[in-house]
């Protein structure tokens, strides 16, 4: 069982950040947010998710008129916006990741199956990615509010790539957010049959 203290940093105390304090990420704080969160589990260890790290002044500025205005503000001051895509030729890697059945045959081809096991786990990939994120000591915050089609023009103009949601990452600044909105009890959200 862990901690209380690490359950509060992954859960109870974690907020999503819409504000940061001036504090850098390095790029070993990127490079360990994915060493933790590549063992996220994926149908057919597929592993469609590809992550984009926005950083530089100049990227930031091609990201910037692809957001939704509510975004902008919130994305510029972080010092990581972390892209989170996938690929849509996934299942060209099937035969190192998962070898042990011809999974390449389940995708190839079918449009529909790569975009509907692409889009859902990579964005399962996507929560770990948060939560590792928070596990290195790193606030985020995800966000949609973006016109996906002109980023992936702009970041991934060879096509195969397609973005499902942006997430700021930093040392979130705690005077910029909302008290603690309420959430669904058990009894609400669950049903044990």
């Amino acid at each position: 069982m862990l901690t209380n203290d690490t359950l509060d940093t992954l859960f109870t105390q974690a907020r999503s950040h819409n504000g940061w304090l001036d504090e850098p990420v390095s790029e070993s704080q990127i490079k360990q947010i994915y060493a933790l969160m590549k063992f996220a589990p994926t149908a057919a260890n597929a592993c469609p998710a590809r992550f984009t790290f926005v950083k530089s002044d100049e990227a930031k500025q091609c990201l910037k008129p692809h957001l939704d205005e509510g975004n902008v503000e919130k994305s510029m001051s972080a010092p990581v916006v972390a892209i989170i895509a996938y690929d849509t030729e996934f299942y060209e890697k099937l035969p190192f990741l998962f070898p042990h059945t011809d999974a390449k045959s389940w995708y190839e081809g079918k449009p529909d199956k790569i975009k509907s096991a692409g889009e859902m786990n990579a964005t399962l990939q996507g929560a770990y990615f948060m939560m590792a994120t928070r596990a290195v000591g790193l606030d985020c915050g995800p966000m949609g509010g973006f016109n996906n089609q002109a980023l992936d023009d702009a970041f991934f103009p060879e096509g195969k790539t397609k973005s499902i949601f942006l997430c700021g990452i930093g040392y979130g600044d705690h005077g910029k957010i909302f008290p603690r909105s309420p959430r669904l009890s058990f009894d609400e959200a669950c049903n044990i049959i």
